[in-house]
């Protein structure tokens, strides 16, 4: 089994949300393979189907002052931030190729972030009754999905050099008793993102039993154009 992997650069939340969407309906239907896309975003906090807007802090003028959008999306779980020095991927799979199961989807995704925090060094953890992955009980990626038929959408942000501050606007993920960390932070030094994408893609194709094949957006773009619904 292969599966597309294409790195998007830095994209506007909204941007790569309709991307993703657009591949959803193509894999649905079985136009496009299995698609892994890996991006970093611009500023934004985006709050779960089920999230409580109390959950953001910040006013509306602390917001615009530094140019942060907010989106209600209709994935699972609660509000979280994207922003640059995140890793942000979206797996876009029809799981009737693995396991349509979606907790044993969940636990795949956070076996990809051990492993790969294992590989700098990082002991990474799950802690009991919450989805995502730990470090010394602090959150260092975040889990949040949709599946539909068995196909995926969203996915998770693995925080690698990310501005922690930015956290402290919202209660991430509705926890109010535990803090939030990043591989910098952990690790005392910036992290090149790059080599932290490769590790990335060789620890899904590692634990889903897939093999990864690069495209870039410009040729994923124009590959969903061309297989675009009427």
């Amino acid at each position: 089994m292969q599966i597309l992997v294409s790195n998007l650069g830095r994209t506007r939340y909204a941007e790569a949300w309709d991307l993703q969407q657009r591949v959803f309906d193509l894999r649905r239907l079985g136009l496009i393979d299995d698609v892994l896309l890996l991006t970093e975003h611009d500023h934004v906090y985006t709050l779960g189907k089920g999230g409580d807007a109390n959950h953001l802090l910040a006013s509306d003028a602390e917001l615009s002052k530094d140019g942060t959008e907010v989106f209600r999306i209709d994935r699972g779980g609660d509000i979280t931030y994207h922003g640059p020095g995140q890793i942000v991927g979206y797996p876009i799979l029809d799981l009737n190729k693995y396991s349509p199961d979606i907790h044993k989807y969940l636990r795949s995704l956070e076996d990809v972030l051990i492993d790969l925090l294992d590989a700098f060094g990082i002991k990474g953890g799950r802690e009991e009754g919450m989805t995502g992955v730990w470090v010394r009980g602090e959150k260092i990626a975040a889990i949040g999905v949709k599946v539909s038929k068995w196909i995926t959408m969203h996915g998770f942000a693995l925080n690698v050099n990310t501005d922690l501050q930015k956290f402290e606007r919202i209660i991430p993920c509705g926890i109010f008793h535990k803090g939030i960390t990043s591989m910098q932070r952990y690790l005392g030094r910036e992290i090149p993102i790059e080599e932290v994408e490769r590790k990335l893609t060789e620890s899904f194709a590692g634990v889903f039993g897939c093999m990864p094949v690069l495209v870039s957006a410009e040729s994923l773009r124009k590959r969903v154009e061309s297989l675009q619904i009427q």
